[in-house]
């Protein structure tokens, strides 16, 4: 089956007309991208957009050929001038089939918002499931039958969808996941790309033809992540955007509660209103049980509150008693997580803080925790396949 991607953009494009942002100003040259439309094997067409029969001339294809017209979402703005020879544009009811003249059957997808999927098989029986803007599906089963061949959806305005997918079997290991509707609030060119491959997902420019059920390397997801930064600088909502598509995922808060401490809760409740609903959470600093035993992705959040329990057990901030074996006992508990880490066989990002860029503690233990977070920063490192500085909201990649 010929996939040919007439837009890959937001309903508005790419960028948005008068739109002052930054990601619009750098949506140039071969990141300007139109609405969103996909031409089918040159006879489907689903949703037609402004300047379709143009964006096919230039793509090397045509119009002519086309059979039928689907619509996935209401289209706002003035009204598209339909080609000459172009059959009229509908909708699929929600859970009925079509069956065209040229062999492929489309099965139109209930969503959970105002708009319809579509899933087309071929007549050799490729199979590819379009989703709206916005939209995720609201009538797979649990146990879908096979998993797609090509997903093509709204990846970064609805990861969740992605992860109701993965948690179906609709979406497997080798389905080929392509990004569309893409606006402007994820920023563009290789950031886009580096998000987008931590969801298992890619895009590609408009114009681009795709072939169902060919074999195409799908991006590798990291198995084991550290994401580090200072204060307030976005760490924790980048670490936890990596496993937005998951259909599992374990939220490990080493911080706990604190009695008596209201700025403390707030804190807390911020970070729970963010993750999705379907998220677990366990407030522990008891990490290494957690990484040997089976189970689904870990979000690790954080380190340095992990080693700040450790240094309370074992008596690192008094001086004595770190000279009298509470550095050795630390060491051999930071030993121990390492070794934990580098075994696991689970999904893991992990947050820690970076503290010794900025002015030297004025205490001995103060200095003692920033130099044991640096050591613990370090080894965690060596053990995950990439790691992630984020300064000022921007995460800069420094392995991986």
């Amino acid at each position: 089956m010929e996939l040919t991607l007439l837009g890959t953009g937001a309903p508005l494009g790419l960028p948005r007309p008068d739109c002052p942002c930054a990601v619009c100003a750098l949506s140039r040259g071969p990141r300007v991208r139109a609405a969103t439309a996909l031409l089918v094997d040159g006879a489907l067409l689903l949703d037609l957009t402004p300047g379709a029969a143009l964006a096919a001339a230039r793509s090397g294809h045509s119009l002519v050929g086309v059979r039928q017209v689907l619509l996935t979402h209401p289209h706002d703005g003035p009204a598209v001038e339909v080609p000459a020879g172009l059959p009229s544009a509908g909708r699929v009811p929600d859970g009925r089939e079509l069956t065209l003249i040229s062999g492929h059957r489309v099965r139109a997808v209930p969503m959970d918002s105002p708009g319809t999927g579509y899933e087309v098989t071929s007549a050799d029986g490729e199979t590819l499931l379009y989703l709206p803007p916005g939209g995720s599906p609201a009538g797979l089963a649990d146990d879908h039958r096979a998993p797609y061949d090509m997903v093509v959806a709204d990846v970064t305005g609805r990861p969740d969808a992605l992860a109701r997918l993965r948690a179906t079997g609709a979406v497997g290991p080798a389905t080929d996941v392509i990004a569309v509707h893409l606006d402007h609030d994820v920023p563009t060119g290789t950031e886009l790309d580096r998000r987008l491959a931590a969801a298992g997902a890619r895009a590609v420019p408009d114009g681009t033809t795709l072939y169902v059920g060919e074999y195409h390397e799908v991006p590798d997801v990291p198995r084991r992540t550290l994401v580090t930064g200072g204060a307030r600088s976005g760490k924790s909502v980048e670490a936890e955007r990596r496993l937005e598509t998951f259909p599992e995922v374990l939220y490990v808060a080493t911080g706990g509660t604190r009695e008596g401490d209201p700025e403390w809760a707030e804190r807390v409740g911020l970070h729970r209103e963010r993750r999705p609903g379907s998220w677990r959470t366990a407030e522990t600093c008891d990490l290494v049980p957690l990484l040997e035993e089976d189970g689904p992705a870990l979000l690790v959040d954080c380190l340095s509150l992990w080693l700040t329990d450790a240094m309370d057990r074992v008596g690192a901030w008094d001086d004595a008693r770190w000279a009298d074996g509470g550095q050795a006992a630390l060491r051999e508990r930071t030993a121990e997580l390492v070794a934990a880490v580098r075994a696991t066989r689970r999904t893991v990002v992990a947050v820690t803080n970076e503290v010794g860029s900025g002015v030297v503690p004025a205490t001995a233990s103060g200095r003692r925790f920033r130099d044991e977070l640096g050591r613990l920063n370090a080894a965690f490192a060596d053990e995950c396949e990439e790691v992630l500085l984020v300064v000022a909201g921007q995460a800069l990649v420094l392995r991986g």
